[in-house]
């Protein structure tokens, strides 16, 4: 009897995927190359990446819920489902134009816009920027990418933002200085001319979204209670699970953060990719551990959980140019760099429930210095061009939409719904059935 082993399977899958191809679908009446089959490969590869990234919206959600009171578990949920969407229209409005420009650059190689919306060809397989898969699936990783940035900020003023605020906030970030910032490299701006290195966003993605998280945080002030006759008092999360399934799906969905960003289906440059990943990942967990117990005395599973966050956004940056021992150096400084940041930010008034000014903005500064650091193809004096043009960039920036927003519309609840929670005053309901909510500081 016939029976189906591993290898039979692998082309019967392979078989099915390109049956139901657009390659397998054209009558041209010339045989399929193997530059047709790498095409469909490719664009395949690429639109499981962006399954991929799009995971990791869930993992936020958890994560960010997780690591805060249960009583704004709603707000936290609402915003971080609008995120995906605002990010989504407004890149497709006006973002991915931004950000790659193509030729239509009108100030120098600094800005650039090539017109409103999305579109192609009818096959819809041209792509100036990446020609070995589609348009359309170049222009969904991309969008991807950009609620990314918006979800960061999201960690840090959690518990104490006006929802309307923080979503108009959010809608004039992400469709105009994320793509911006965006092109000076990956759009092939200026940055990209004098040879920054950002392999995969721990600046164009993480720091852009950091920064304007610290800018946000220095708006809004602590939450209440934080900060008291000179002492900090610890405010829990509610949901230790919650946030460490959110990690766990965000490891997940940086094997498409970072495996997408080979921008090819290339095994080699791929599982490459991967293994630096998982390696900086693993041991971020592990330094932090360290770093913790030392610290505190006790191993911190927040900040175990961190760590792990940490390693993936300083690998970000170099993921395909690092060795394997340098990636995981990478990983064992982002560990414990996190650790301290955590309680250095503390120390100065600077209230971040999450500790997203620490994963993403300090160690994306990190990611992105080591790869000047540990690589001979890029010069570090390139590396910290580019993080000091962001920073200029997007804090500055960041801290006026703020600031503006603060004086015409309020940025912070009331003191009333901060204390009885956000799920019942910006909502009017709350995650658990028959929660009682006492209103104590």
């Amino acid at each position: 009897m016939f029976k189906l082993n591993w290898k039979w399977m692998c082309l019967l899958f392979a078989a099915v995927l390109f049956a139901a191809s657009p390659l397998a679908a054209q009558d041209t009446g010339k045989p399929v190359t193997a530059e047709d089959a790498m095409f469909t490969v490719n664009n395949i590869w690429m639109l499981v990446a962006t399954f991929l990234v799009f995971i990791m919206h869930l993992g936020f959600a958890t994560l960010e819920s997780g690591l805060t009171r249960a009583k704004n578990t709603v707000n936290i949920l609402f915003k971080n489902t609008l995120i995906v969407a605002i990010g989504l229209i407004t890149y497709t409005l006006i973002g991915f134009n931004l950000m790659y420009p193509g030729d239509a650059w009108v100030l120098g190689k600094v800005l650039g816009f090539s017109g409103f919306g999305i579109g192609t060809d009818a096959a819809g397989v041209t792509s100036a920027y990446n020609p070995g898969y589609t348009y359309w699936s170049d222009f969904l990783f991309q969008a991807m990418f950009a609620a990314t940035a918006a979800t960061i900020v999201s960690g840090a003023v959690a518990e104490r933002i006006k929802l309307d605020t923080f979503l108009l906030f959010s809608t004039v970030y992400v469709a105009l200085v994320y793509p911006i910032a965006g092109s000076w490299g990956w759009g092939g701006g200026w940055l990209a001319s004098l040879g920054f290195h950002d392999f995969a966003g721990s600046t164009f993605v993480h720091s852009v979204g950091g920064w304007a998280a610290l800018a946000g945080v220095i708006v809004l002030g602590p939450r209440l209670g934080k900060y008291v006759n000179g002492q900090i008092k610890p405010i829990m999360g509610h949901n230790m699970p919650f946030a460490a399934i959110g990690v766990f799906l965000l490891w997940l969905g940086w094997f498409g953060f970072n495996g997408g960003s080979v921008l090819s289906a290339d095994p080699g440059a791929v599982s490459y990719v991967f293994v630096t990943t998982t390696l900086a990942a693993a041991s971020g967990i592990l330094a932090a551990m360290c770093v913790s117990w030392i610290v505190q005395k006790k191993p911190d599973l927040s900040m175990v959980l961190n760590g792990c966050l940490a390693g993936l956004v300083g690998i970000t940056a170099g993921a395909d140019v690092l060795s394997i021992t340098q990636a995981v150096i990478v990983g064992v400084v982002a560990g414990g760099i996190v650790v301290i940041s955590v309680l250095g930010i503390d120390r100065l008034r600077i209230d971040d429930p999450v500790g997203a000014l620490s994963v993403h903005l300090v160690c994306g500064i990190w990611g992105t210095v080591a790869v000047g650091l540990f690589s001979p193809d890029f010069s570090l004096l390139a590396q910290l061009a580019g993080i000091g043009a962001i920073a200029v960039f997007c804090f500055p920036v960041a801290l006026g939409i703020f600031k503006l927003l603060d004086l015409t519309m309020g940025i912070r609840v009331s003191t009333e719904e901060e204390l009885r929670g956000l799920d019942i005053g910006e909502h009017s309901m709350e995650a658990y059935s028959g929660f009682q909510i006492f209103i104590t500081q």
